[in-house]
């Protein structure tokens, strides 16, 4: 996937969460984050926006803290919302190629780091507003979905952060079912996890589904869509994958 395309989904992917959450209301539940409401789903990921925003507009070169989101509450909030995810897709598209600024994972260029950082992010939260708003929830593209399971494998988990340890070495498979070129072997050991694209060697659980479950269950949205071998190793996911 290109830059340009991470933009078009991150530009749906606000709009969607922008309607849900003014649908369901900032008082509403986030049933996907239970410890949060709407209002916090909202203004943490408008924050996020304005936050990456800087680095693409202003070139930071290293990190920079998070501004306090503001207190406003109800459509007000939501409108913020907008404006700040409109500000960053507006400065992402006019952003030069060879843009040069802080981020934290492997990517080809600053700016396609933060256009699929960005989409991804939005899309999580989107769909954590459209289950607090209830009713059909918004399809996600197999490609896209298959891209933030690689993002998750082998940008996050790759980093001295991740919690995702193992006394013993195991070996866990992720495989997409319905995208082309997407299965991965994640390697557990006192290390941060080494992910690689393909089935290399045996593997003591899979986990396999649909891109987009697959997508949401490893960000711990929804239930893993299918698991074979040692469930133990997908609790284990479960208990200690969270970003």
């Amino acid at each position: 996937m290109d830059t340009a395309e991470f933009i078009r989904i991150l530009d749906r992917e606000g709009r969607l969460l922008a309607d849900a959450a003014e649908r369901a209301g900032t008082d509403a539940k986030v049933p996907t984050c239970p410890e949060w409401q709407v209002r916090d789903l909202v203004r943490h990921t408008g924050a996020v926006h304005r936050w990456a925003t800087g680095y693409v507009a202003e070139g930071h070169p290293s990190r920079r803290p998070f501004d306090d989101p503001p207190t406003l509450d109800g459509v007000e909030l939501v409108a913020w919302f907008r404006e700040g995810h409109a500000n960053l897709v507006r400065t992402l598209t006019s952003a030069a190629p060879d843009l040069e600024c802080w981020h934290f994972l492997p990517a080809p260029s600053p700016l396609a780091f933060w256009a699929r950082r960005q989409a991804h992010e939005t899309s999580v939260h989107r769909f954590d507003a459209e289950a607090a708003r209830g009713g059909t929830r918004s399809d996600l593209d197999p490609r896209f979905a298959a891209d933030g399971v690689d993002e998750l494998l082998r940008g996050f988990h790759a980093r001295p952060k991740s919690r995702m340890r193992s006394e013993e070495p195991r070996v866990l498979r992720v495989r997409a079912t319905d995208a082309d070129d997407a299965v991965w072997t994640v390697r557990l050991t006192q290390e941060p996890p080494a992910a690689e694209r393909g089935e290399t060697g045996d593997a003591e659980c899979e986990i396999c589904g649909p891109a987009a479950q697959l997508y949401l269950s490893l960000w711990n949205r929804v239930p893993f869509p299918s698991v074979t071998g040692d469930h133990a190793l997908a609790e284990l996911w479960r208990s200690n994958s969270a970003v």
